[in-house]
């Protein structure tokens, strides 16, 4: 009974935050710019500095933007500093419900319905066939063997139990895919003429490793990148780590994230002492 009326309340306030931020609401907007405050040493600390920085100027690639909101660490900076943008989602339903809705008021994020990849084309997204709540969309995956994992390390299990939902017997009935559009770094920066990139956040569910690979980061030369590393192989993570430093990248890990900046971005110095 308590979990059930948690989980009723914590849907509410979900969607009551959700409408604020979507209609730039004073609230949500008053908040953020004169209330919120970052816990000092935080990644959320470094990114609102970041922004503040660029004031106007700011401008992100995001790669798995789901929602829009919901355990997204660079939301409330979007809105609170007018950031600029492309945010990519694959999943149709998520897109056109949660999205697109979120930043139909701001003028300079467009969001698109795709993944990245190395070329324009299409790929097999893995999902939860039997749920489509946040959590559940959030795994989401091209990799199919990471989305086993979420079954056999529990996450799933934790999550049904949550919400009183059965976990289907076969695996056919556990995962399913659909064919999502892809599009190419190339194509991308071409299509929004982007001439530069002050942040690619990276959410990619396992396939953030191939994001960063994909991305060519020597061409591409995003002023800061973050991205998950929990859940990846440790050597194919110290590779890509290897390969950022070469690239003149200072690196910090915040628990499931790494932070990499350029190093001549000395003001955040401090972050990496």
């Amino acid at each position: 009974m308590k979990n059930h009326f948690k989980n009723t309340f914590k849907k509410k306030w979900k969607k009551i935050r959700f409408n604020l931020s979507a209609s730039n609401h004073p609230i949500f907007t008053f908040y953020y710019k004169n209330l919120y405050s970052p816990k000092k040493g935080t990644l959320a600390e470094f990114i609102s500095n970041y922004s503040k920085s660029k004031a106007g100027e700011f401008f992100v690639i995001q790669i798995g933007a789901n929602d829009g909101i919901t355990n997204d660490p660079i939301h409330k900076f979007i809105k609170r500093d007018h950031w600029k943008g492309v945010l990519l989602e694959p999943q149709q339903n998520v897109f056109k419900d949660e999205l697109s809705k979120i930043y139909r008021l701001d003028k300079g994020i467009h969001p698109i319905c795709a993944a990245i990849g190395s070329e324009d084309g299409s790929q097999k997204l893995h999902k939860i066939a039997f749920c489509d709540s946040r959590w559940a969309t959030g795994l989401a995956s091209f990799s199919l063997d990471k989305l086993k994992l979420a079954f056999e390390n529990g996450v799933v299990e934790k999550n049904c139990s949550k919400e009183g939902i059965q976990i289907p017997e076969n695996l056919e009935d556990r995962i399913s895919y659909n064919e999502v559009p892809v599009i190419s770094p190339k194509s991308l920066i071409k299509r929004f003429k982007i001439a530069k990139i002050d942040l690619l956040q990276i959410d990619a569910e396992g396939y953030d490793l191939e994001v960063i690979k994909i991305f060519d980061i020597a061409k591409t030369k995003p002023q800061v990148i973050i991205f998950e590393n929990e859940n990846l192989n440790p050597a194919d993570l110290e590779n890509c780590y290897h390969s950022l430093k070469s690239e003149n990248y200072q690196l910090k890990e915040f628990g499931r994230d790494t932070l990499a900046v350029k190093k001549e971005l000395t003001q955040f110095e401090h972050f990496f002492h």
